[in-house]
C-alpha cells in the first residue's frame, strides 16, 4: 500500500507542478540579483540574501528562507489536504476502504506519501538553488570558507554539516503542516477546504506572532520557530530555538496525526 501510494505521487503531475513553482521564486531572486548586482542590506530581507552576491553556495539556505514563510507551507497544505478528503470528494475511498487494507494503514501509507512529498520538495528547492547559485552569483572564497551569522568562519565541512541540518530542521517544520492538514483531510470532503483551513490557520499564527498582546500564545504557535534554522550557522550554533522548533513540531505531530487517526477511525465513507 505504501509503495502504491508513492508511486502514486511521484507519477502525479501535480506533485512537479507545484515543485516547480516552488522553485520559479527563487530562481527570479537569483537571475535579478545576478543581473543587477543588488542584494538587501544585512539584517533585512530573507535569511542568506545579503550574503549571495558574494557566496552563491549560500543560495540554497536563502532559497529555503524566500519559500519558507509561505510557498512551502501551502504547497505541503496542498498536498497534505487532498490525501484522504481528495479520495472521498471523487469517490473513491470508499472503494479502498472495501479492499482487505485497514484504516490505519491507509492512513499510514498516505501520510508516508505525504512526508516524502515533504522530502523532495526541500531537496528540489536545495539542489536547484545550489545550481543557480554556482552559475549565477559565483562560488564565494576559494578556500571554501564561510563567513557565518556571527561573523566568524565556518570551514567547508562545518558548512556541509550545517546545511544537512537545515534541511531537517524545515523538513520537520513542514511535518507539522503536513499533520495539520492531514487531519483536516479526515474531517472535510474537499481537499481545497482542507488546505485552505491549513492556511488559515497559519496566517493566524503568523498574525498572533507580530501581536504584543499574544506573547502568552507566541510560544505555542505553529509558525514560531521555522526560522531558527538560521541559528545553526551561527558560531557556536545557538541550540535552544532549534530545540524549541523540534520539540514544538513535535507535540503537534502527535496531537494532530493522532486526532486524525481517531476521526479517520470513525469516518462514515458512506455518507
Amino acid at each position: 500500500m505504501i509503495r502504491v501510494e508513492l508511486a502514486a505521487m511521484l507519477r502525479r503531475r501535480r506533485t512537479w507542478v507545484v515543485i516547480a513553482m516552488l522553485n520559479a521564486l527563487p530562481a527570479l531572486v537569483a537571475v535579478l540579483l545576478a543581473t543587477t548586482q543588488l542584494g538587501p542590506r544585512p539584517g533585512s530581507g530573507p535569511p542568506f540574501l545579503s550574503a549571495v552576491l558574494s557566496d552563491g553556495t549560500l543560495f540554497p539556505l536563502a532559497a529555503l528562507g524566500i519559500v519558507l514563510p509561505l510557498f512551502l507551507p501551502v504547497a505541503v497544505a496542498v498536498v497534505a489536504g487532498d490525501a484522504i478528503a481528495g479520495e472521498s470528494q471523487t469517490g473513491t475511498l470508499r472503494y479502498l476502504l472495501v479492499r482487505p487494507v485497514g484504516r490505519t494503514r491507509l492512513l499510514v501509507a498516505k501520510l508516508v506519501s505525504v512526508v516524502a512529498f515533504v522530502l523532495v520538495a526541500v531537496l528540489v528547492v536545495a539542489v536547484v538553488a545550489y545550481v543557480l547559485g554556482r552559475l549565477l552569483l559565483g562560488d564565494g572564497d576559494p578556500s571554501g570558507t564561510v563567513t557565518s551569522v556571527s561573523g566568524s568562519t565556518l570551514s567547508q565541512a562545518e558548512m556541509i554539516q550545517r546545511t544537512v541540518l537545515a534541511l531537517g530542521y524545515v523538513t520537520w517544520m513542514m511535518l507539522g503542516v503536513a499533520a495539520l492538514a492531514l487531519l483536516l483531510s479526515t474531517i472535510v470532503e474537499s481537499g481545497l477546504t482542507a488546505a485552505l483551513g491549513t492556511v488559515a490557520v497559519l496566517i493566524g499564527s503568523t498574525v498572533l506572532l507580530g501581536l504584543e498582546a499574544a506573547d502568552v500564545l507566541q510560544p505555542y504557535l505553529p509558525t514560531r520557530y521555522w526560522l531558527a534554522f538560521v541559528d545553526l550557522f551561527r558560531d557556536p550554533i545557538r541550540w535552544t530555538e532549534v530545540v524549541r522548533g523540534v520539540a514544538a513540531q513535535a507535540a503537534y505531530l502527535v496531537v494532530f496525526l493522532g486526532a486524525a487517526w481517531a476521526n479517520f477511525g470513525s469516518k462514515d465513507v458512506n455518507s
